[in-house]
């Protein structure tokens, strides 16, 4: 049987040998042996530091942004994702919250767009992004990003957080849910596609 230490497992992950993950494991490894330290560690987040996101962060939160990106459809382009984050940042035109291990490694991001309810006469954050790396999900990682999200809204005095999620993304409705969103019924969403 192989035996790998933990960092030899990271380096594995990092270098993004995903064969497991994509049913090949046994055909590249001989044995399910690195599946299971995955699933173990996959398990375990010794530290994570929720932070505002700012500039010099930009080669953390790029590939997460990417990744995002690709989960909803997109070509990967990290080019695309760094320069859409960073004239985010540099114009001050979204906060994002970024999750970070013990190393400084991204675990997961979100980011918020500051709107308006005219109504109410008062300030709003659209809770656009939510995204946790595949090697850092069911973890609380996203939980805290949420936390951090909504703590910064009550120091803003806003009215409150907004979002929306995709019917069939049942896991992030049921976080939602549990952090006190609700849904809301009795209007439509339209989009003019230009």
């Amino acid at each position: 049987m192989n035996s790998y230490s933990l960092a030899e497992f990271y380096v594995l992950k990092t270098q993004r040998i995903l064969a497991f993950e994509s049913g090949e494991r046994g055909k590249v490894y001989g044995n399910n042996y690195l599946a299971k330290r995955y699933s173990y560690c996959k398990k375990w987040i010794k530290y994570m530091e929720i932070v505002k996101a700012r500039i010099e962060q930009l080669d953390v939160i790029s590939p997460l942004f990417d990744s995002y990106r690709v989960f909803y459809g997109q070509e990967s382009n990290l080019d695309i994702a760094r320069e859409f984050i960073k004239s985010r940042l540099t114009n001050n035109e979204s906060v994002i919250f970024l999750a970070l291990d013990e190393q400084g490694n991204g675990l997961g991001f979100t980011q918020l767009y500051p709107s308006f309810s005219s109504v109410s006469a008062v300030r709003t954050w659209v809770l656009n992004d939510l995204f946790v790396a595949d090697t850092a999900r069911r973890q609380g990682v996203a939980k805290k990003l949420m936390d951090a999200a909504k703590d910064m809204g009550l120091k803003d005095n806003v009215k409150g957080l907004a979002l929306e999620t995709a019917e069939s993304n049942v896991y992030a409705q049921k976080l939602y849910e549990s952090l006190g969103y609700e849904r809301e019924s009795g209007t439509y969403h339209y989009f003019l596609q230009l």
